[in-house]
């Protein structure tokens, strides 16, 4: 497979009047096209950190971030960020939030609206086209957000924790949703989450990060024994013996990596 994103040596620090917070020591990945990489580790270990240097929102210290071998300063709009909170604009129908990136890019035509009304069709938002944000349920809004994510047609999806405000229930119904329809799509992702089983269930391999400053400890790649592709879904994967195996080992590299630092 292709790699579409390379991590090099990445470090990072935050700096204040009070002293320099390191985050990040010298990661390195890489990211093949159409892959789904989920990020673990401790709480406040630098995770989304390292998305926002991913997306450029921030520059790393040391190290680089290449885009088809390419700087990803130079790329940046090659990189959709969905964020915790859907932040739909409640002023604004479902239609017009998901046209909202093409118009800041001036980039908004006939057939982006058409691609957006496709969208909306294919994941079962048709009818809430001109529904309010506040209208619809948290499952349907993150679905809406995705939408507005994809019709941007980024090459790389960044997900800092797009299901943690969902009740239980709708998390496991919309991480499903999304999951799906991530690989519908071809996109390659990168989600960052606290929830191993969130993990578990969507991603290709699980990079597990150490306690801050965060290093790359394991990478763990994910293999189903479905005798069919279309029955590897999130949900399904919670129901395969396999899945328990590779909870217990993510479970325990954690718990070894927060005793060593206690």
């Amino acid at each position: 497979m292709d790699t579409i994103l390379s991590i090099n040596h990445i470090s990072h620090s935050y700096h204040t009047l009070k002293g320099e917070t390191p985050a990040l020591y010298d990661i390195s990945f890489s990211v093949n096209q159409g892959e789904f990489l989920a990020v673990v580790g401790p709480s406040g270990c630098g995770k989304s950190t390292l998305l926002s240097l991913i997306s450029g929102l921030l520059q790393p210290e040391k190290g680089e971030i290449l885009l088809h071998g390419k700087p990803i300063e130079e790329q940046k709009d090659k990189i959709g960020y969905m964020l915790q909170r859907d932040e739909l604009l409640e002023w604004r129908s479902i239609y017009r939030n998901v046209l909202l990136g093409p118009e800041i890019q001036h980039s908004l035509n006939p057939e982006v609206k058409k691609r957006a009304h496709e969208l909306l069709d294919a994941y079962g938002l048709g009818q809430f086209q001109s529904s309010r944000p506040s209208e619809l349920s948290g499952g349907m809004r993150q679905r809406a957000a995705l939408v507005r994510t994809l019709i941007l047609n980024p090459e790389v999806l960044l997900l800092d924790e797009p299901f943690s405000a969902l009740d239980y229930q709708t998390r496991l119904n919309v991480s499903d949703d999304i999951g799906q329809i991530i690989r519908r799509e071809g996109k390659t992702a990168l989600l960052v989450t606290h929830d191993l089983s969130e993990a578990i269930s969507l991603a290709d391999r699980i990079l597990v990060l150490s306690s801050r400053p965060a290093s790359l400890k394991t990478t763990v790649s994910l293999h189903f024994g479905f005798p069919k592709p279309a029955d590897d879904t999130p949900l399904n994967r919670r129901n395969a013996p396999e899945f328990k195996t590779y909870f217990n080992l993510i479970w325990k590299e954690l718990n070894q990596h927060e005793n060593q630092t206690d």
